[in-house]
């Protein structure tokens, strides 16, 4: 018999009204599914906010309207935030913050829209906020794992997972040649200090995602506030001359844009021009402040004066890249060099690139290094072996040396319109084969910290890419990856964000020595480093 005999349903949406009526049609089915069990297990769902017709949808899609409906529940209720798609975490943050109740976060196993990673980011949110929450995902309320989850949480207990892959971080197990690489790159960057470009913070009410700068100054690293208005401002300067080298560069390598004539519709040549106009406006005023580091947001903002960025942040993020000259002498800027870049101003990404960069080019390794969505995984069979296989899948561009054929694999397909308006073309292909070093920092406890472990990006047949690129996003870039000594249940639980950073290694030794010369950066820059999983090559 459950304790609680009502429990009230939230559910958090997106601010942008197109994707809320979308998606409305999964959402309202899982939440259907949800109140039947409840009702099966002795407890009434009440909706605690109404399907509103006007809209067409009936989620939480603005921060205004999550404080009031948060005033309309018994503070010390149970709630559960159900989430089958993307949502912004700050429409509920503040309800949730002040909310005395049990809190339960649920989302379906499904990759059709976004829910897992809502989740994720809320789950992020709560823990910086230091909001006490159980987390539960399913993929059809019938499997003995949910069923046992919420039968507990129903019965007053908070959902304990287990985390006995996670170890602390002791310098003393890496070898010395990473001991001594590490400690002189946190010295140098404490030393020198660097600077991150920030073009408006707070992207898609991610507040996980915003690192507090009192704990940023302290390894070295200080932002610059920018704006997307001075963004937009510079492109206008650039001719269309200019950007349609950078088109030209892109095709001359053998990259595919699948132009057609429909700006509502289709990717056009007019869009990849003003996002090539993007990306030559982010290199030159970084190197006008002198940023080490930039993250544009996007959203909200630009979505309504241009095109997507995500075509212009994979370029930045990749060394090979069309030139982009300085306005007076003409000068190469950045040249040589990939300018890294944190897809939606993903500042704890931000930290995580500059410190990869530094520590894969110290090693003298490609630097190339991009955060993807963890979006969904499933079993398959690899080398006579089943394997759960992560599918990783950020909203448009990774560097195209991730990808198998590097920017001959690449091919760029129009955002769909019910989230990017104005278009824009994304940098989509499969990534390659080969061992990977993973990572998240994040705040907890008003400290930043850091999880790090190993993996490898795998092969799978073009068939069972096609039908993950067809179940979420088949325009966007993928990633089939295996994470070493981490069950689905472990890293859903303690993931403390939708993102993850990742970087290739050629092998597995070189693979484990770079992970241990970038924990010790971060132990040297005063992180708490946490070792995820196994196969890592550290000391026990």
């Amino acid at each position: 018999m459950a304790a609680f005999d009502r429990v009230f349903i939230v559910a958090s949406g997106d601010l942008r009204q197109s994707a809320n009526r979308t998606c409305w049609p999964a959402q309202a089915k899982v939440e259907a599914s949800l109140t039947e069990l409840l009702a099966r297990l002795g407890c009434k769902a009440e909706r605690a906010h109404p399907f509103h017709a006007g809209k067409g949808h009936g989620l939480i899609d603005s921060q205004r309207m999550g404080m009031d409906v948060f005033r309309s529940i018994p503070n010390s209720a149970p709630v559960i935030i159900v989430e089958a798609m993307w949502q912004y975490s700050h429409h509920v943050l503040a309800g949730l913050i002040k909310h005395r109740g049990p809190i339960l976060t649920l989302a379906n196993w499904s990759g059709q829209w976004p829910g897992l990673v809502g989740m994720l980011n809320l789950n992020a949110c709560l823990t910086k906020a230091n909001v006490p929450h159980s987390t539960l995902w399913t993929s059809d309320f019938t499997d003995e794992y949910f069923l046992d989850g919420i039968t507990r949480w129903l019965s007053g207990v908070s959902i304990a997972h287990d985390v006995s892959h996670v170890r602390p971080f002791s310098a003393e197990s890496a070898e010395p040649a990473a001991r001594k690489i590490g400690a002189e790159l946190a010295k140098c960057l404490k030393t020198q200090q660097a600077i991150f470009g920030v073009f408006d913070e707070g992207c898609m009410g991610m507040y996980n995602a915003i690192i507090p700068d009192e704990l940023l100054h302290d390894t070295g690293v200080f932002k610059e506030r920018l704006s997307q208005s001075a963004l937009y401002a510079e492109m206008l300067t650039i001719p269309d001359s200019e950007s349609k080298k950078v088109l030209s560069w892109l095709q001359s390598r053998g990259m595919k844009f699948d132009f057609g004539e429909s700006e509502a519709t289709d990717l056009t040549e007019a869009q990849v021009i003003s996002q090539c106009q993007m990306y030559i406006a982010a290199v030159r005023i970084a190197h006008d402040f002198g940023c080490d580091v930039i993250g544009i947001q996007y959203q909200q903002g630009l979505k309504d004066l241009t095109p997507a960025s995500d075509l212009a942040e994979g370029l930045l993020n990749n060394v090979d890249r069309p030139p982009v000259f300085s306005r007076d002498n003409g000068r190469v800027l950045y040249e040589g060099r990939a300018l890294p870049h944190a897809n939606e101003v993903d500042e704890c990404a931000g930290l995580d690139a500059l410190v990869s960069n530094r520590v894969w080019t110290a090693l003298g390794l490609p630097p190339e290094t991009t955060l993807h969505d963890i979006r969904y995984g499933d079993w398959y069979q690899l080398n006579g072996s089943k394997e759960f296989v992560w599918l990783f899948e950020i909203s448009g561009a990774v560097p195209a040396s991730h990808l198998e054929g590097g920017y001959l694999g690449a091919r760029s397909m129009r955002q769909r319109p019910e989230i990017f308006r104005l278009g824009g073309g994304t940098l989509r292909g499969v990534s390659k084969p080969g061992e990977i070093v993973w990572s998240r920092v994040f705040v907890e406890q008003h400290k930043l910290k850091v999880d790090i472990g190993r993996g490898a990006a795998v092969k799978l047949p073009m068939e069972e890419n096609e039908r993950r690129w067809q179940m979420t996003n088949p325009e966007w870039p993928i990633m089939n990856a295996v994470l070493y000594g981490v069950q689905q249940a472990q890293m859903m639980h303690r993931h403390k964000s939708n993102h993850i950073q990742v970087l290739y290694a050629p092998d597995t030794k070189t693979a484990n020595s770079a992970l241990a010369t970038k924990a010790v950066m971060f132990h040297e820059l005063g992180l708490q480093v946490n070792i995820c999983g196994t196969e890592n090559g550290l000391a026990l």
